[in-house]
Protein backbone atom coordinates (compact mmCIF):
# COMPACT_ATOMS: atom_id res chain seq x y z
CA UNK A 1 0.00 0.00 0.00
CA UNK A 2 1.12 3.51 -0.50
CA UNK A 3 -0.04 6.72 1.13
CA UNK A 4 -1.32 10.38 -0.18
CA UNK A 5 -1.45 12.62 1.87
CA UNK A 6 -5.17 14.90 2.71
CA UNK A 7 -4.61 18.80 2.81
CA UNK A 8 -7.15 21.27 3.97
CA UNK A 9 -7.96 24.37 2.16
CA UNK A 10 -5.56 25.94 4.72
CA UNK A 11 -2.35 23.72 3.68
CA UNK A 12 -2.43 21.62 6.95
CA UNK A 13 -2.09 18.02 6.26
CA UNK A 14 -5.49 16.32 8.01
CA UNK A 15 -4.77 12.72 7.52
CA UNK A 16 -3.86 9.95 4.62
CA UNK A 17 -5.18 7.96 2.16
CA UNK A 18 -4.32 4.53 1.06
CA UNK A 19 -3.80 3.07 -2.28
CA UNK A 20 -2.81 -0.59 -3.46
CA UNK A 21 0.42 0.73 -6.10
CA UNK A 22 -0.62 -3.25 -8.02
CA UNK A 23 -4.09 -1.33 -8.79
CA UNK A 24 -2.04 1.04 -10.86
CA UNK A 25 0.27 -1.34 -12.49
CA UNK A 26 3.09 -2.48 -9.62
CA UNK A 27 5.65 -0.71 -11.63
CA UNK A 28 6.11 2.38 -14.19
CA UNK A 29 6.43 1.30 -17.44
CA UNK A 30 8.39 4.28 -19.31
CA UNK A 31 7.63 2.60 -22.64
CA UNK A 32 4.14 2.47 -22.22
CA UNK A 33 3.94 6.11 -21.19
CA UNK A 34 5.82 7.29 -24.27
CA UNK A 35 3.34 5.16 -26.41
CA UNK A 36 0.32 6.90 -24.92
CA UNK A 37 2.02 10.42 -25.15
CA UNK A 38 2.74 9.97 -28.95
CA UNK A 39 -0.64 8.49 -29.00
CA UNK A 40 -2.47 11.74 -27.65
CA UNK A 41 -0.35 14.01 -29.43
CA UNK A 42 -0.55 12.58 -32.90
CA UNK A 43 -4.27 12.40 -32.52
CA UNK A 44 -4.13 16.49 -32.05
CA UNK A 45 -2.86 17.19 -35.04
CA UNK A 46 -5.08 18.50 -38.27
CA UNK A 47 -3.40 16.54 -41.22
CA UNK A 48 -5.01 19.08 -43.35
CA UNK A 49 -1.65 20.26 -45.32
CA UNK A 50 -2.85 19.87 -49.00
CA UNK A 51 -0.63 21.30 -52.19
CA UNK A 52 -1.16 20.88 -55.93
CA UNK A 53 0.02 18.09 -57.87
CA UNK A 54 1.04 18.81 -61.49
CA UNK A 55 -2.43 17.41 -62.64
CA UNK A 56 -4.06 20.26 -60.18
CA UNK A 57 -2.70 22.73 -61.43
CA UNK A 58 -3.76 25.53 -63.69
CA UNK A 59 -1.79 25.66 -66.83
CA UNK A 60 -1.98 24.38 -70.56
CA UNK A 61 -0.73 21.13 -71.04
CA UNK A 62 0.43 21.98 -74.40
CA UNK A 63 4.67 21.32 -74.87
CA UNK A 64 6.59 24.78 -74.20
CA UNK A 65 8.48 23.56 -77.45
CA UNK A 66 9.60 20.75 -79.79
CA UNK A 67 11.67 17.85 -78.46
CA UNK A 68 14.40 18.53 -81.22
CA UNK A 69 16.40 21.02 -83.09
CA UNK A 70 16.36 23.65 -81.01
CA UNK A 71 19.62 23.33 -78.84
CA UNK A 72 18.08 23.51 -75.65
CA UNK A 73 17.25 20.73 -72.98
CA UNK A 74 14.29 18.55 -73.61
CA UNK A 75 11.13 20.71 -71.65
CA UNK A 76 7.50 19.57 -71.07
CA UNK A 77 4.07 21.31 -70.14
CA UNK A 78 4.34 24.60 -67.82
CA UNK A 79 2.43 21.94 -65.37
CA UNK A 80 6.25 20.26 -64.29
CA UNK A 81 7.65 20.27 -61.33
CA UNK A 82 10.49 21.94 -62.32
CA UNK A 83 8.99 24.95 -63.56
CA UNK A 84 8.03 28.01 -61.29
CA UNK A 85 4.84 27.59 -60.40
CA UNK A 86 4.12 23.83 -61.17
CA UNK A 87 2.89 21.23 -59.29
CA UNK A 88 4.89 19.71 -56.21
CA UNK A 89 6.32 16.24 -57.46
CA UNK A 90 5.10 14.83 -53.87
CA UNK A 91 2.44 16.68 -52.79
CA UNK A 92 1.39 16.62 -49.23
CA UNK A 93 -2.68 16.17 -49.17
CA UNK A 94 -4.92 16.05 -46.27
CA UNK A 95 -4.32 12.93 -44.57
CA UNK A 96 -4.91 11.80 -40.50
CA UNK A 97 -2.55 10.99 -38.12
CA UNK A 98 -4.41 9.36 -36.05
CA UNK A 99 -2.76 6.26 -33.56
CA UNK A 100 -5.30 3.65 -32.11
CA UNK A 101 -4.70 2.23 -28.67
CA UNK A 102 -6.38 -0.38 -26.74
CA UNK A 103 -8.53 0.65 -24.26
CA UNK A 104 -6.73 -1.46 -21.68
CA UNK A 105 -3.04 0.30 -22.38
CA UNK A 106 -4.70 3.72 -22.09
CA UNK A 107 -5.94 2.97 -18.59
CA UNK A 108 -2.93 1.42 -17.50
CA UNK A 109 -0.95 4.08 -18.99
CA UNK A 110 -3.51 6.26 -16.87
CA UNK A 111 -2.69 4.18 -13.55
CA UNK A 112 1.12 4.55 -14.28
CA UNK A 113 1.06 8.21 -14.78
CA UNK A 114 -0.50 8.14 -11.65
CA UNK A 115 1.59 5.95 -9.63
CA UNK A 116 4.73 8.13 -11.55
CA UNK A 117 3.00 10.96 -9.52
CA UNK A 118 3.11 9.38 -6.29
CA UNK A 119 6.20 8.02 -6.27
CA UNK A 120 7.74 11.66 -6.92
CA UNK A 121 5.84 13.08 -4.13
CA UNK A 122 3.64 15.30 -6.60
CA UNK A 123 0.13 13.83 -5.61
CA UNK A 124 -1.95 15.10 -2.82
CA UNK A 125 -5.55 14.68 -2.16
CA UNK A 126 -7.50 17.86 -1.26
CA UNK A 127 -10.44 18.05 1.18
CA UNK A 128 -13.44 19.38 -0.68
CA UNK A 129 -13.51 22.84 0.34
CA UNK A 130 -17.18 24.89 -0.24
CA UNK A 131 -17.03 27.22 -2.95
CA UNK A 132 -20.66 28.63 -2.72
CA UNK A 133 -19.73 31.00 -5.73
CA UNK A 134 -16.95 31.60 -7.87
CA UNK A 135 -13.39 33.46 -6.11
CA UNK A 136 -10.35 33.11 -8.36
CA UNK A 137 -8.42 34.98 -5.05
CA UNK A 138 -9.26 31.78 -2.61
CA UNK A 139 -8.60 29.39 -4.98
CA UNK A 140 -5.31 31.03 -5.90
CA UNK A 141 -4.56 31.57 -1.97
CA UNK A 142 -5.42 27.85 -1.72
CA UNK A 143 -2.82 26.61 -4.23
CA UNK A 144 -0.11 28.77 -2.66
CA UNK A 145 -0.69 27.40 1.30
CA UNK A 146 -0.21 23.72 -0.63
CA UNK A 147 2.69 25.06 -2.00
CA UNK A 148 1.50 24.35 -5.58
CA UNK A 149 3.36 26.95 -7.48
CA UNK A 150 4.10 25.49 -10.68
CA UNK A 151 1.03 24.37 -12.29
CA UNK A 152 -1.18 21.34 -11.42
CA UNK A 153 -4.27 19.32 -12.65
CA UNK A 154 -7.31 19.10 -10.18
CA UNK A 155 -9.66 16.15 -10.42
CA UNK A 156 -13.12 16.18 -9.72
CA UNK A 157 -15.74 13.96 -8.76
CA UNK A 158 -17.97 15.29 -12.21
CA UNK A 159 -18.26 18.53 -12.99
CA UNK A 160 -18.44 21.22 -10.01
CA UNK A 161 -19.39 24.45 -11.56
CA UNK A 162 -18.15 27.25 -8.66
CA UNK A 163 -14.78 25.25 -8.09
CA UNK A 164 -13.93 25.59 -12.41
CA UNK A 165 -15.00 28.76 -12.89
CA UNK A 166 -12.80 29.67 -9.60
CA UNK A 167 -9.80 28.16 -10.94
CA UNK A 168 -10.26 28.17 -14.71
CA UNK A 169 -8.43 31.96 -15.21
CA UNK A 170 -5.62 30.43 -12.94
CA UNK A 171 -2.30 29.91 -15.63
CA UNK A 172 -1.00 26.18 -15.41
CA UNK A 173 -4.01 25.08 -13.93
CA UNK A 174 -6.49 22.05 -15.09
CA UNK A 175 -9.26 21.20 -13.66
CA UNK A 176 -11.09 18.08 -14.86
CA UNK A 177 -13.22 15.51 -13.95
CA UNK A 178 -11.48 12.45 -12.56
CA UNK A 179 -13.14 10.28 -15.34
CA UNK A 180 -11.83 12.05 -18.21
CA UNK A 181 -8.11 11.41 -16.78
CA UNK A 182 -5.38 10.59 -19.32
CA UNK A 183 -1.53 10.13 -19.22
CA UNK A 184 -1.11 13.14 -20.89
CA UNK A 185 -3.30 15.33 -18.86
CA UNK A 186 -1.48 13.91 -15.70
CA UNK A 187 2.17 14.11 -16.64
CA UNK A 188 1.50 17.47 -18.66
CA UNK A 189 1.42 19.63 -15.34
CA UNK A 190 3.93 19.28 -12.26
CA UNK A 191 1.19 18.17 -9.67
CA UNK A 192 -1.47 16.11 -9.22
CA UNK A 193 -4.74 17.08 -7.06
CA UNK A 194 -7.87 14.91 -6.49
CA UNK A 195 -10.64 15.60 -4.13
CA UNK A 196 -11.50 13.64 -1.93
CA UNK A 197 -15.04 12.33 -3.84
CA UNK A 198 -12.25 12.02 -6.96
CA UNK A 199 -9.83 9.96 -5.53
CA UNK A 200 -12.73 7.50 -3.69
CA UNK A 201 -13.99 7.90 -7.29
CA UNK A 202 -10.58 7.02 -8.88
CA UNK A 203 -10.00 4.08 -6.68
CA UNK A 204 -12.93 2.21 -6.80
CA UNK A 205 -12.58 2.68 -10.71
CA UNK A 206 -9.45 1.00 -10.80
CA UNK A 207 -10.40 -1.67 -8.43
CA UNK A 208 -13.61 -2.30 -10.21
CA UNK A 209 -11.27 -2.61 -13.37
CA UNK A 210 -8.64 -5.81 -11.55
Amino acid sequence: MIQIPVFNEAGSQVGSEQIDEKLLGGEVNARLLKQALVQYHANQRQGDSSQLRRGEVEGSTRKLYKQKGTGRARRGPIRTPIMKGGGRAFANKPMSYRQEMPRKQRRLARNNAVLAKVQGNAVLILDTPAFDQPKTKRFATMLRKLDITKGCVLATNGVEPTLHKSGRNIPRTEIVNVADLNALSILSRPKLVFTRAAFDAFRNTVAAAK
